[in-house]
């Protein structure tokens, strides 16, 4: 057999390819174990150098974390959800996201597209002023901004570096 012939893509075009029949019990059983896994390490909340070798990530929805001298930000992506699908809580410097990200894949016959609940919790700065907290959802991006009490932006100290 010549090893060109394994290869899909240099099939003759007329052939329909292997891949392309979903109804093997053995692809129901690999899409199955890859949402065993999916849903299995979703919840681990792992530090960003570990999550660089396992993917692209593994909490989901993916964020960004910034912080100044008066504010903390927290940029969660949440393509595909609305306003009312997600909700935002603090307790003791915990900021928590969660909501359900519904799908209708009814009558398809193949779907890579994620929907169930989702939980993403960040530990904040016990300078976060947990009543000084907006919550701004747009385009499938939630903006949460917490204000660092005022007490604590004084503490801060800069210290001059020589050269």
């Amino acid at each position: 057999m010549d090893f060109r012939n394994l290869i899909p893509w240099n099939r003759d075009s007329n052939l329909p390819s292997a891949h392309q029949r979903d109804d093997h019990p053995m692809f129901a059983l690999h899409r199955e174990m890859n949402r065993l896994f999916d849903d299995f390490f979703r919840g681990f909340e792992l530090p960003a150098r570990l999550g660089s070798s396992f993917g692209p990530s593994f909490g989901w929805p993916n964020i960004e974390l910034s912080e100044t001298d008066k504010e903390i930000k927290v940029v969660a992506e949440l393509p595909g959800l609305e306003q009312k699908d997600v909700d935002v809580s603090l307790n003791k410097d915990v900021l928590t996201i969660r909501g359900e990200k519904k799908g209708s894949s009814a009558g398809a016959v193949y779907s890579e597209r994620w929907q169930g609940t989702f939980q993403r919790s960040v530990q904040l700065s016990p300078d976060a002023d947990p009543d000084k907290v907006t919550a701004d959802f747009r385009n499938g991006v939630l903006t949460v901004t917490v204000a660092k009490r005022p007490d604590a932006q004084s503490h801060v100290r800069r210290i001059p570096v020589n050269g």
